[in-house]
């Protein structure tokens, strides 16, 4: 299959010119070793199991070994053997030359296992899987780092090509390249439910070699699943799940979640709590999040016809997919997200921090009746950080640089209110 260009792939480039080695990890199955691959002079893959047992020895023994190579040398789910890391390190800082390694990892590696950070060393590139720009199904009319960066940029009837169902269909499948690979729709839908099998079934054990129960696992993320974009607590949730295995501790269900946390497979956002009203006001929980649409979808067995007919369900859904898609084009600018949600029920759905202290505030709303509100949301916050600001004078907060509503409508266009409504399949980085 032809390679198709990933974001990451410049974000990979810029960081092996100053770094002596770079981490791309993320979620199985979303490209990294693919990725990785075209920039790679070499590779050793500590997973084929023709080599494997070699390898191990050979590590158990003297790990500098296995970084002899051309660089950039890939070392392809290192996870595998957390000693490679500190040999690495010690490499790139004896060779003193930037871009000598890649590392790839599917997993999250515990600290204990490793001796030092690699702060300076090796940089840290987290994969999301393919956004809808990635998989040329977004027309990239509409770029936001150019929103940013452009305060007098107004969109001018910018159009998807992807209608409602088309998207509805794109999230079933997920943002995962072997999706894209078979042209019947079964095929395709299928990934997703075949990577659910693989981490309920292996990853989440394997992780850190702690067995755990599939079905609870499963009974786990399905609360997760009928929960989504929301602000659910952690006790309603366990109660969920004791309903369906009868017995779930509190420590039992925070083990399982951080496992599927690490496993790239929960995606949970933290709260932005600027003290816009008081302190009290704002709501501090987690929003319970994924790091792809499908993967809620599969466990709560839904299908693209039955999203068609509950579209209400699939508005969080949705915001699932935007939170993916805005993660990956804003990955260059150091982007980070968080939401804003107060007990007057005044909310952002999401907040989009970038790395120099600009921020935009976003809604996502499938269809045009929704708008209005949104875009009314956005404006109120926009205008109790000004009272804000007049109230307190001293330590001021920034304005928002952006208000944009994201939605799965037709038309891009600039509202006299200067809130951006874009369509997700008009967006690139």
């Amino acid at each position: 299959m032809e390679y198709l260009p990933r974001i990451a792939d410049k974000i990979l480039k810029d960081r092996l010119n100053v770094f002596g080695a770079v981490l791309i990890e993320g979620p199985k199955w979303c490209g990294k070793t693919t990725t990785a691959s075209q920039q790679a002079k070499s590779i050793i893959r500590l997973q084929d199991p023709d080599m494997r047992e070699a390898y191990m020895a050979t590590i158990q023994v003297r790990p500098s070994n296995l970084l002899k190579g051309e660089t950039p040398r890939l070392i392809d789910e290192w996870q595998d053997a957390p000693v490679l890391w500190d040999a690495v390190r010690v490499a790139v800082d004896d060779r003193q030359k930037n871009g000598q390694f890649i590392l790839t990892g599917s997993n999250s590696v515990n600290k204990e296992k490793i001796h030092h950070s690699g702060t300076g060393r090796i940089a840290r590139i987290r994969m999301q899987p393919m956004s809808l720009f990635e998989s040329q199904e977004s027309t990239g009319e509409v770029s936001l780092k150019q929103l940013f960066n452009d305060k007098q940029y107004e969109l001018g009837g910018e159009i998807s090509k992807m209608t409602v169902n088309d998207i509805i269909f794109a999230a079933c499948r997920g943002g995962w390249p072997a999706s894209l690979i078979p042209n019947d729709r079964i095929a395709q839908l299928s990934v997703a439910q075949i990577y659910l099998e693989g981490v309920l079934n292996e990853d989440i054990s394997r992780l850190d070699n702690i067995k755990r129960d599939p079905v609870l696992a499963e009974a786990i993320l399905r609360s997760y699943s009928r929960n989504i974009s929301t602000l659910a607590k952690k006790a309603s949730m366990v109660k969920d799940v004791v309903a369906i295995m009868e017995t779930c501790s509190q420590n039992t269900f925070d083990d399982y979640v951080s496992a599927l946390t690490k496993l790239f497979v929960i995606q949970d956002i933290d709260a932005w709590s600027p003290a816009v009203r008081s302190a009290t006001s704002i709501r501090k929980g987690k929003k319970r999040g994924f790091t792809d649409p499908s993967i809620p979808i599969a466990i709560l067995g839904l299908s693209p016809e039955k999203l068609e007919v509950d579209l209400k369900t699939f508005g969080f859904l949705f915001e699932c997919m935007c939170m993916r898609d805005i993660r990956v084009y804003s990955q260059a600018l150091g982007g980070k997200l968080s939401y804003y949600h107060d007990r007057y029920d005044l909310e952002a759905d999401a907040v989009l921090h970038l790395s120099d202290g600009r921020y935009a505030l976003l809604e996502f709303k499938l269809g045009s009746d929704e708008i209005e509100k949104g875009a009314n949301h956005l404006l109120e916050i926009k205008k109790l950080v000004k009272e804000y600001n007049k109230r307190e004078k001293q330590i001021l907060l920034s304005e928002p640089d952006l208000l944009m509503v994201i939605t799965a409508g037709p038309i891009a266009y600039t509202r006299p209110d200067g809130v951006h409504v874009i369509p997700l399949a008009c967006l690139k980085d």
